[in-house]
């Protein structure tokens, strides 16, 4: 089966690099960029972004369940993904672009279909050619925290 064709309001590397990462992050915010076609399948969506720091919004539905019927683990491994390695993309400079070597999730508790969850990714270190990321989900109105994680991402210098 061939690959579908990315939609044409895509940003394509040219415009990714001429951006700080943090100018990237927040022309996604603003909505001058599309949020990232993932996104709509987790159905999460960007709530803040400052340097070094981002937050994403999700309630998680039926469709994100597994065969029992909890909320399924990738779900929480994609938010945490997200808010993780966007923390690192808002600390790369104009002509970088990032992916994620590794992250590590672990589950707190379960988070009840419908809960409308934060996903918090916080930069630990930024360097040349790494950034190290942890995150949190939490319940949106009472804090209860569902799941941690940590990240590690590549930062790659185009020009």
């Amino acid at each position: 089966m061939p690959l579908a064709s990315a939609p044409s309001d895509l940003p394509d590397l040219e415009t990714t690099l001429s951006m700080s990462g943090l100018a990237f992050m927040q022309a996604i915010k603003t909505g001058n960029l599309p949020e990232p076609a993932m996104w709509g399948t987790a159905q999460c969506h960007l709530h803040s972004v400052a340097s070094g720091e981002v937050v994403i919004r999700a309630t998680p539905q039926f469709q994100h369940t597994n065969p029992a019927g909890a909320v399924h683990g990738g779900w929480y491994g994609t938010l945490l993904d997200t808010c993780m390695s966007c923390a690192v993309m808002t600390v790369t400079p104009k002509g970088s672009v990032y992916t994620t070597l590794e992250y590590k999730v672990n589950l707190v508790f379960a988070i009840p279909v419908g809960t409308t969850i934060l996903a918090t990714g916080t930069i630990a270190h930024s360097g040349r050619s790494t950034g190290v990321a942890l995150g949190e989900i939490r319940d949106a109105e009472s804090g209860k925290l569902y799941a941690t994680g940590s990240a590690t991402c590549l930062i790659m210098k185009h020009r």
